[in-house]
């Protein structure tokens, strides 16, 4: 009897232990519910959210809000960041590089058509150091180059469609916050959804014309990541957001499909 009692004890234990772990780590997921209120209040979605445009002075207006939300993002400390899932980590450094990316621009809204013209002939806006994340000070570089893409931890490479440059020619600024949980819809939508846009992708005088971010980023879409071994081999996967017929799949399959690159719009993706 004592035996039986003894494993039914460790056996709820056990349950129970569980069943506390996953609480905690819900209620450790970080909340960005300020910045999806921020976002749907002042992004509006085009073309079904192909694109989208910002409302810098509606940020501007609601600065204090914004600046709660930077403040929060600033006080993970590495541990808790290393004990959250791998979705719950990207989208927090998603969500962070999009937020102090418009941070960023409202240093000089509405002084500026472009984020370039924050940066200098010495220093590009990107490089500047003035982001508290995770310890140290960092830059938009910093997030995107050398925690999301060097780390070689999280191995995705349409983390291109959800990183925003505040640029026409970027991918949109989606109207509402990355989640972990929603994270592989939301990277997928995201991806289809800038495909489609005929403005930065489409086939024209039988050449492939895609936007210049295939071009900086290509080797991304071909180290293994998502199993993708090559750039055709990315496009023939979404063929049907790019509209393309069954010859110029099989042209992309045997690497026979000549691709050329867009210029890239730096203009400000301002209302």
């Amino acid at each position: 009897m004592n035996k039986l009692r003894l494993l039914v004890f460790t056996l709820l234990s056990f349950t129970f232990a569980g069943l506390f772990s996953v609480q905690v780590s819900a209620a450790n997921a970080f909340d960005h519910s300020q910045w999806d209120t921020l976002l749907k209040e002042h992004v509006l979605p085009l073309n079904g959210g192909q694109a989208s445009q910002v409302d810098y002075q509606g940020f501007a207006d609601d600065k204090a809000q914004l600046d709660r939300y930077l403040a929060d993002l600033s006080q993970v400390d590495n541990a808790d960041f290393d004990n959250w899932s791998k979705d719950e980590q990207l989208a927090f450094l998603i969500n962070a590089y999009n937020a102090w990316t418009v941070d960023l621009i409202l240093t000089k809204w509405p002084d500026l058509d472009s984020i370039k013209d924050l940066g200098s002939f010495f220093r590009s806006p990107w490089s500047q150091s003035f982001i508290p994340l995770l310890g140290e000070t960092r830059s938009l570089d910093d997030i995107e180059h050398t925690l999301i893409r060097g780390s070689d931890h999280y191995q995705d490479p349409r983390i291109h469609f959800a990183v925003n440059c505040a640029s026409i020619g970027c991918p949109s600024l989606r109207n509402e916050a990355y989640t972990g949980k929603r994270l592989d819809t939301q990277l997928d939508e995201q991806t289809r959804l800038f495909l489609q846009d005929r403005s930065r992708n489409r086939i024209d005088g039988g050449k492939l014309w895609l936007s210049s971010i295939f071009k900086w980023y290509r080797e991304d879409f071909e180290k293994g990541w998502q199993g993708y071994s090559s750039l055709e081999q990315f496009l023939v996967d979404h063929a049907m957001d790019l509209s393309l017929t069954s010859e110029e799949i099989q042209k992309l399959k045997d690497k026979d499909m000549t691709i050329r690159f867009l210029d890239y719009d730096w203009a400000l993706n301002k209302i």
